[in-house]
C-alpha cells in the first residue's frame, strides 16, 4: 500500500515533496515522542528493550532514506534540510532522557560522563547556528566524512546505553568491578563521539570564520 501511494504520487506529480526518503526522515521525527516515553516511563527492562527496538529502527531509516534518495535520484532540498534535523532531535532527546534517568554514570568518573553528552549537545546547537548564519550569506557547509562517522558513533553509543538498561544481566567482572557490557561500550564510545564532535565542530567553525570578516 505504501509503495502504491508513493508511485501514484510520483506519477501524477502531487505532493512532490513526499518522496519515500523524505517520508522515512519524517517518520524518525514523529517517532521521537514514542522513544522518549519508552525510555522515560515506566523504567523497566521491557520498556528499554522496546525503546532499543524503536531506536534501532530509527537508525535503519536514517541509513535508508539517504541511500534511497541517491539511488532513485530523489535528493531534494526538503530532504537535505530535514535529515540533519531529524538526527539532532533524536540524539538530543535520547541524551537528555538518559541523563535525567541517571544512565550517563559509570565507574571511576561517576557522573562526569554527562560532560561528553553536554559537549555533543553544545556542538550541535553551535553548528546549527553557524549554518543558519551562513545560509543568510548563501554559503553552504558540506557534511564531511568525519562528521558522518561522528553521527554513526553517536547512534551506536546511545543504542548501547539503551541496550544496557534492557539487559542488566549482561555483566562481567573487570578488575573486581561488575560492569554491564553494553553500558560500558556505550560510555566509551560516547567519549569517542564527543572527541569527533569537537574536531568536526572546529572544522565547521574554521570554515565559517572565513565568511565573518
Amino acid at each position: 500500500m505504501g509503495c502504491l501511494f508513493y508511485n501514484t504520487v510520483k506519477r501524477y506529480g502531487g505532493f512532490t515533496m513526499l518522496t519515500l526518503p523524505n517520508l522515512l526522515t519524517l517518520s524518525r521525527i514523529v517517532t521521537v515522542p514514542v522513544l522518549v516515553w519508552l525510555l522515560w516511563w515506566p523504567s523497566w527492562e521491557a520498556g528499554y528493550g522496546a525503546g532499543f527496538a524503536v531506536y534501532a529502527l530509527m537508525g535503519i531509516t536514517d541509513y535508508f532514506d539517504g541511500y534511497l534518495a541517491r539511488a532513485q535520484g530523489a535528493v531534494s532540498k526538503l530532504g537535505i534540510f530535514l535529515d540533519p534535523i531529524a538526527d539532532k532531535i533524536m540524539v538530543a532527546a535520547v541524551i537528555l532522557v538518559l541523563t535525567a534517568k541517571g544512565v550517563l554514570t559509570g565507574p571511576y568518573v561517576g557522573e562526569l560522563h554527562v560532560v561528553a553528552g553536554l559537549i555533543i549537545l553544545v556542538r550541535e546547537i553551535a553548528v546549527s547556528g553557524l549554518r543558519e548564519f551562513l545560509g543568510g550569506l548563501q554559503v553552504s557547509i558540506p557534511v564531511s566524512k568525519l562528521a558522518k562517522w561522528k553521527t554513526t558513533l553517536q547512534i551506536v553509543c546511545l543504542g548501547a546505553l539503551i541496550l544496557g538498561k534492557a539487559t542488566p544481566w549482561w555483566t562481567m567482572d573487570v578488575a573486581g568491578l561488575q560492569v554491564n557490557v553494553p553500558h560500558t561500550v556505550g560510555l566509551t564510545t560516547l567519549w569517542g563521539a564527543a572527541v569527533l564532535t569537537v574536531i568536526t565542530g572546529w572544522d565547521y567553525l574554521r570554515v565559517g570564520l572565513k565568511h565573518m570578516d
